[in-house]
C-alpha cells in the first residue's frame, strides 16, 4: 500500500484503515470533520478536520510542516485502581503501556512519511483530566506517559493543554496546524468517564503483541 494510499482522506476513503470512522460535513463548506474515539487515530493529506472528546485520555495532534500531512490519535493507558500499587512503570500493567506507544508510533510514522525527518514535525498534546472517580489520577498518568515518551524521542511539544478536572473537546485542522479546544464542564464528566471505564476494561484483557520501531 503506497504512502498516499494509506493517507487518503474522507473524500475518497481509499484506505480501509479509516473507513469505519464517523464523519460529517462542516457546514456548507467542502470539508469533512472526522471524529475519533478511544483507541483510534486518523491521518490525512486532504483538507479534513479531526475531532475528539477527552476525559482522562490524551490526544496528540501531529503535523508535518513540510508535507502538510497531519493526524490525531486518542489513547488511554490500561492501569490499576489500587492506591497501594507502584507507579505504572513498575507494575505488570507497564507492559500494557505499549498501547500508548503503539498509538504514538502509528500516527508519527504516518505523518513522518518516507523522508522521516523528525525536525519537520509539530506536535501538540491535550487531555489527561481527572474525571474518573478513582484513588489514583489516571489522567495524570496519561500526561506523564506522553510527556516522557516525547522527551525520550527528542520530539518537542509545540503546545499543550493537559490535566485539570473537566473534559475537553479538541478539533484539529491539519492543513494549518491550528487546534481548537473547548472545556466541556462537569455536566459531561460522568458520561465520558463511563465510556473510558468501558474502554479500559476492554484493553485490560487485550494481549500486547509485537514491537514497533519508530525511527530507523
Amino acid at each position: 500500500m503506497s504512502y498516499q494510499h494509506r493517507l487518503a482522506g474522507t473524500k475518497n476513503l481509499l484506505s480501509d484503515e479509516f473507513a469505519h470512522l464517523r464523519r460529517r460535513r462542516l457546514g456548507t463548506a467542502d470539508r469533512w470533520v472526522v471524529r475519533i474515539g478511544p483507541g483510534e487515530y486518523y491521518a490525512t493529506t486532504e483538507d479534513d478536520m479531526i475531532s475528539t472528546v477527552l476525559g482522562s485520555c490524551v490526544a496528540a495532534c501531529v503535523r508535518n510542516r513540510v508535507t502538510g500531512v497531519g493526524g490525531m490519535n486518542h489513547f488511554l493507558l490500561p492501569t490499576t485502581f489500587d492506591e497501594d500499587s507502584p507507579r505504572w512503570g513498575e507494575t505488570p500493567v507497564s507492559a500494557a503501556m505499549r498501547f500508548g506507544n503503539v498509538a504514538m508510533e502509528k500516527l508519527i510514522n504516518l505523518v513522518l512519511g518516507p523522508e522521516r525527518r523528525r525536525s519537520d514535525l509539530e506536535i501538540k498534546v491535550f487531555g489527561g483530566a481527572r474525571v474518573l472517580r478513582a484513588r489514583i489520577d489516571i489522567g495524570d498518568r496519561n500526561v506523564e506517559f506522553v510527556r516522557t515518551y516525547l522527551a525520550k524521542e527528542g520530539l518537542p511539544i509545540a503546545a499543550q493543554d493537559l490535566g485539570g478536572g473537566v473534559p475537553r473537546k479538541v478539533v484539529f485542522d491539519p492543513s494549518s496546524g491550528v487546534v481548537f479546544v473547548k472545556n466541556l464542564g462537569a455536566t459531561t464528566r460522568d458520561r465520558i468517564a463511563g465510556r473510558e471505564l468501558d474502554y479500559m476494561e476492554e484493553i485490560r484483557h487485550q494481549p500486547v503483541t509485537g514491537d514497533l520501531e519508530l525511527f530507523e
